[in-house]
């Protein structure tokens, strides 16, 4: 009765069959593994420090950001140059732009800095000037925001001074020289920033104070985002639900194998029964 699993036809289904039963198998045993990962770094987070209680470190010791440096306060020097503005994005539920600051390294390189938030539209609220002279600034260091960050807008078509993404693809058309794939955000907008500047007498230090009328009036600071895959967010139940999906599907591969099986071998028993014609068998 079973002869017909002999036949090219059979041969070919359970093949696939043979085939695609331990490919689900391991699919959904490694997207069970990338939940699990998940799972770990999220309980490894909240037995650490919150990053920004961490004490600050040179920003090149940081780098590249990943799920260990991002949040970390770092620290560069330089001057601040272009200034460009950040539209669309929200502090709470209030609507308003990042102040965003591109500070001159020693090496040349900038690094992108979030002075802060304001209210209103882009352009048209007054936004503070950046502390002149030679500054160290101190803020938690961010990746490179992507198409997928909460408030980028990637439909481009903005005034000329804004930009509707924090990465260095994006300023590096903008600016004439090298930026950090970073950007850090200030969570003291009134911090203190160390200039120097040469007197008669030599050189002498000073402390400025973004503070009002000197650089940070009204600037509100924003807060520093989890890295990407660092928690129990929305991605990493996607990783739940496409693990019982491979599994339904190895489960489904091996119902229509007997379903099919059990078709053919009931066809063959009628046939040999009589109960249906052969068609090999001409009428009349």
């Amino acid at each position: 009765m079973y002869r017909f699993l002999l036949t090219p036809r059979w041969w070919g289904i359970n093949l696939f069959v043979v085939l695609a039963i331990p490919f689900c198998v391991f699919m959904g045993t490694w997207q069970l593994g990338r939940f699990e990962d998940r799972v770990q770094t999220h309980e490894a987070a909240e037995k650490q420090p919150a990053p920004g209680s961490m004490a600050a470190e040179p920003l090149d010791e940081l780098l590249p950001v990943d799920t260990v440096t991002s949040g970390r306060p770092a620290t560069a020097s330089g001057r601040y140059a272009d200034q460009f503005l950040v539209p669309g994005r929200k502090l709470g539920d209030r609507s308003g732009f990042y102040v965003l600051d591109m500070l001159r390294t020693d090496s040349g390189k900038a690094l992108p800095v979030v002075r802060g938030w304001l209210p209103g539209k882009a352009g048209q609220t007054p936004v503070p000037a950046a502390p002149a002279g030679r500054v160290t600034v101190t803020g938690d260091l961010q990746a490179s925001e992507n198409t997928g960050t909460d408030g980028v807008d990637a439909k481009g078509g903005l005034p000329d001074g804004q930009v509707g993404m924090i990465s260095a693809a994006s300023l590096v058309n903008l600016v004439q020289y090298d930026v950090y794939d970073a950007w850090v955000t200030l969570q003291d907008t009134g911090a203190r920033t160390g200039a120097s500047g040469t007197g008669a007498s030599g050189t002498a230090d000073a402390a400025l104070t973004d503070s009002p009328g000197k650089g940070g009036a009204g600037l509100r600071p924003v807060p520093a985002a989890a890295p990407e895959g660092s928690g129990l967010d929305l991605k990493a139940f996607q990783n739940l639900g496409y693990t019982g999906e491979w599994f339904v599907f190895a489960a489904f591969v091996v119902f229509m194998w007997f379903r099919l099986l059990r078709r053919e071998a009931e066809a063959a028993r009628d046939l040999k029964l009589g109960l249906v014609a052969d068609e090999d068998t001409p009428a009349g």
